[in-house]
C-alpha cells in the first residue's frame, strides 16, 4: 500500500530544517524542539497525528527533541538510533519509542523499510494510559524486538491508520482508537520481554517515585522529600529501591540530574554557568565535582 502524497512527511536533516525555515524552537528549557506542526503540510490547521513511511537511507545528524510522541515500526532495519545518549541498533521487526522531551538522533541505512506515527502532545496524554506501565520503564527500554506474529498485528494497525488518513474525510476518532490499540500492543510486547520487568512493576512505589523525580529533580534532591510525598519513611523508600532496582533512592535522583545535565551540555546553547544555575547546584565547583564523579570527565570536556 503506497501512502498518499498529501500525507507523506519527509524525514529531514535538522540542520537543513533550521536553515530553510528559520525555526529554532528554543523553549524555556533551552533545547532545540521540533513541534508536530513543523512536519505537517498544513501547519496552521490542527494536527493530532501524522503518518510517515521510512524507506531508504536518511539521517538526523543533530540531536534534538520533540514536543510529541513517536512510534517507529521497522519491518526491515539497519542503522543506529541514539535516544538519550544510548545507541540502539536498528533491526528487523522492531518498535522504537521516543517520548516527548527525549533527545534523539539516528542514521538509517538504505535497506530500511519502516513506518512512523507522530502523536501530538494533546493526544499523547490520552494515549499514555494504553501503555499501562510507567513511562520511565519504556524510556529505559525504547527498542522492542517483536515476534513475526506480533509484528503483523502492529503492521495491520499502522496500515489501517494509513488508509484512513488517505481518505478525503478523515475519521479522527477511529485513528485515535487505533493508536491506543497500538499502545496496548506495545504493553503486551514489553511484558516479560526484559529481565527487569518484575523489578519495575512488583511494587507500585517505584513507578510513583520515578514520576516524582521527573517532576522535582531540579529543586529537590533529598530522599526524605520524595518519601514524604509517598507517605513512607526515607529508610523504607531506600529498601524498596534497593530490593527492586538494586539501586539506592539517592542514586536514582542523581541519575536523573545527570541525564538532564548531559542533555543541556550536549544540545543546548547554555553556558556551563547557566546550566549550574538551572539544575540547582550551589556553584560551578559542586556541579563539576558531581559530573566528574558520575562520568569521569568535566562538564566542559563532555560539552
Amino acid at each position: 500500500m503506497k501512502i498518499s502524497p498529501s500525507i507523506q512527511i519527509s524525514c529531514i536533516n535538522f540542520t537543513n530544517f533550521r536553515r530553510k525555515s528559520g525555526y529554532v524552537g528554543y523553549h524555556t528549557d533551552h533545547f532545540p524542539i521540533l513541534g508536530i506542526q513543523e512536519f505537517s503540510e498544513n501547519p496552521h490547521q490542527g494536527c493530532h497525528l501524522l503518518f510517515n513511511e521510512l524507506h531508504g537511507e536518511r539521517s538526523i545528524d543533530e540531536p534534538h527533541k520533540h514536543d510529541f510522541f513517536i512510534i517507529n515500526l521497522f519491518e526491515e532495519g539497519k542503522g543506529s538510533h541514539t535516544i538519550d545518549f544510548v545507541e540502539h541498533k536498528v533491526g528487523n521487526c522492531q518498535i522504537h519509542l521516543v517520548f516527548p522531551d527525549q533527545v534523539h538522533h539516528w542514521v538509517i541505512e538504505k535497506e530500511t523499510v519502516g513506518y512512523q506515527l507522530m502523536i501530538s502532545r494533546d493526544w499523547f496524554e490520552s494515549f499514555l494510559p494504553s501503555l499501562r506501565f510507567s513511562a520511565s520503564y519504556y524510556q529505559n527500554h525504547p527498542v522492542i524486538n517483536l515476534s513475526g506474529e506480533i509484528f503483523e498485528n502492529f503492521l495491520y494497525e499502522f496500515q489501517a491508520i494509513q488508509k484512513e488518513m488517505s481518505g478525503e474525510n478523515i475519521f479522527w476518532e477511529v485513528i485515535q482508537k487505533r493508536s491506543e490499540l497500538i499502545g496496548l500492543l506495545v504493553s503486551k510486547s514489553v511484558e516479560g520481554a526484559f529481565k527487569d520487568f518484575e523489578m519495575y512493576h512488583s511494587n507500585p512505589i517505584i513507578s510513583r517515585f520515578l514520576h516524582l523525580i521527573d517532576e522535582h529533580f531540579k529543586t529537590e534532591r533529598s530522599v526524605s522529600f520524595y518519601a514524604d510525598k509517598l507517605n513512607i519513611s526515607a529508610n523504607y523508600l531506600n529498601i524498596v529501591c534497593k530490593k527492586n532496582l538494586n539501586s539506592s533512592a539517592s542514586s536514582l535522583i542523581q541519575s536523573r540530574i545527570l541525564l538532564e545535565a548531559k542533555r543541556l551540555l550536549k544540545i543546548s546553547e547554555m553556558s556551563v554557568k547557566d546550566i549550574v544555575y538551572d539544575l540547582g547546584f550551589y556553584d560551578h565547583a559542586s556541579f563539576s565535582k558531581f559530573f566528574k564523579a558520575q562520568t569521569g570527565m568535566t562538564p566542559s570536556q563532555f560539552k
